[in-house]
């Protein structure tokens, strides 16, 4: 079961990276969760949809150096990975996007259920981003 929740997560990040957004939501449940970094929860495909658009808007990302750990029985994992970004447009509330360049540290956990993605969690140091983007 954990090598069936690696490849899920190995297509979520793909996809991801395609900005192929159609499989990317196809992987996750209709109630899927999402605790956006240092932020609120989410809930349902249609908010992550839509959390997603606004994130293709202002930003241009890729994840590099990935790494997914499983537990056996692939209901939960984490993956740690690096963010390479570009910040295209400013995002409400946060400094004035000028095309800089960051590079960050993150990290997931997820929730497995039926073979697609139930919940994420994502994580990194905003504070790190933000002296990168300028923000300081």
């Amino acid at each position: 079961m954990s090598d069936a929740t690696r490849e899920l997560l190995q297509q979520y990040y793909k996809a991801f990276n395609l900005t192929d957004m159609d499989t990317f939501l196809d992987l996750l449940t209709e109630d899927v969760v999402h605790d956006v970094n240092q932020g609120g929860r989410e809930i349902g495909r249609d908010a992550f949809a839509a959390f997603m658009q606004r994130m293709n808007t202002s930003y241009s990302e890729e994840i590099a150096d990935l790494v997914i750990l499983t537990e056996p029985s692939g209901t939960r994992a984490a993956a740690e990975f690096t963010v390479l970004g570009k910040y295209l447009k400013t995002d409400e509330g946060l400094p004035e996007a000028r095309g800089q360049t960051y590079r960050l540290p993150a990290g997931a956990f997820f929730e497995i259920r039926d073979g697609k993605v139930a919940r994420v969690s994502n994580f990194y140091n905003m504070e790190d981003w933000l002296r990168q983007v300028g923000g300081d």
